[in-house]
């Protein structure tokens, strides 16, 4: 029941962003009122969990850094795309991050499964993007969109695999840590303010959205997720990454009246395909069983 409600919490905020932007609003006012709302969610559960903020300026420079590509450039990125994509296919190409993850792992050397399977699952899910993008058709997905909606999914990937190197065991306790992140993206995004457009007065039906974006989408979704893997384990909570472009899709169709060719559904099949093949872990058992513990658990969390 977590599962289902966390996957459809967040699998509809690519639907909330779209009434967003159909209701007035601009991509970086949706930005700004996502990541304040969101703090201010995860800033409330710190308190009640008696979390306090980290206090070195070494970790408040590494969150500033995971908050642009974690929060701020994602967040404007998918808001941006939509203008002109459709919410179920932001879904998808949201679904690439882990073939990002992996790729990036493996160019800089910190992938150490370099399991056939997966490897073979990399190469498949990009096929199914490429299947998605169909650059030798004319009704393809080859636009400025679409590709602003694939470079959040890579900002993701970047903003993993820093976090995990530079935040993941630091000062400041996991809600709180989350909730100063989501602080920065807020101060990141206000500055940014003055040179955007001026707010337009939003429809009902826009500041709806925007809210459940910000306090569910975002602020929830993420207590959920961290509870998740708290109490199942990060396979259960990886699982939910498979229902979020069901959920986008259904929910683009639904209340949107969103159409998707067979093309972009089989692409979107492959993707998930190729993502599920990347995530086989293989255990490395050593010949002496000296630290076997150790290396099995840097081949699943790698």
């Amino acid at each position: 029941m977590r599962m289902a409600i966390l996957a459809l919490l967040w699998g509809s905020g690519f639907l909330c962003i779209k009434i967003a932007l159909n209701g007035g609003l601009s991509p970086l006012h949706i930005t700004v009122i996502r990541c304040a709302l969101g703090a201010a969610v995860l800033l409330a559960l710190a308190r009640s969990a008696r979390q306090r903020f980290p206090r070195g300026r070494r970790t408040w420079g590494h969150l500033l850094v995971a908050a642009f590509f974690c929060n701020v450039l994602p967040f404007f990125l998918f808001s941006v795309g939509e203008q002109t994509v459709d919410s179920g296919v932001a879904g998808v190409l949201n679904a690439t991050t882990p073939l990002w993850s992996m790729g990036i792992g493996l160019a800089l050397g910190t992938e150490r499964g370099r399991h056939p399977l997966r490897l073979t699952g990399l190469l498949l899910g990009f096929a199914g993007v490429l299947l998605v993008f169909a650059p030798w058709q004319e009704s393809g997905l080859t636009s400025w969109g679409a590709l602003l909606l694939l470079a959040a999914a890579v900002s993701y990937a970047v903003a993993f695999a820093y976090m995990a190197r530079y935040l993941l065991g630091r000062d400041g306790a996991p809600l709180a840590l989350s909730a100063a992140q989501l602080v920065a993206a807020t101060g990141l995004t206000t500055f940014a303010l003055p040179a955007g457009p001026s707010l337009a007065v939003p429809s009902l039906g826009a500041v709806i959205a925007v809210v459940v974006l910000g306090i569910f989408g975002t602020g929830v979704t993420f207590h959920l997720n961290s509870r998740l893997i708290a109490d199942e384990g990060p396979t259960a909570a990886a699982t939910v990454g498979y229902l979020l472009p069901v959920v986008s899709v259904a929910l683009g169709a639904l209340v949107l009246d969103e159409q998707l060719s067979a093309r972009v559904v089989t692409g979107m099949a492959v993707v998930l395909i190729g993502v599920g093949l990347t995530r086989t872990h293989q255990p490395e058992v050593p010949a002496d069983g000296a630290d076997g513990p150790r290396r099995r658990l840097r081949s699943t969390t790698g």
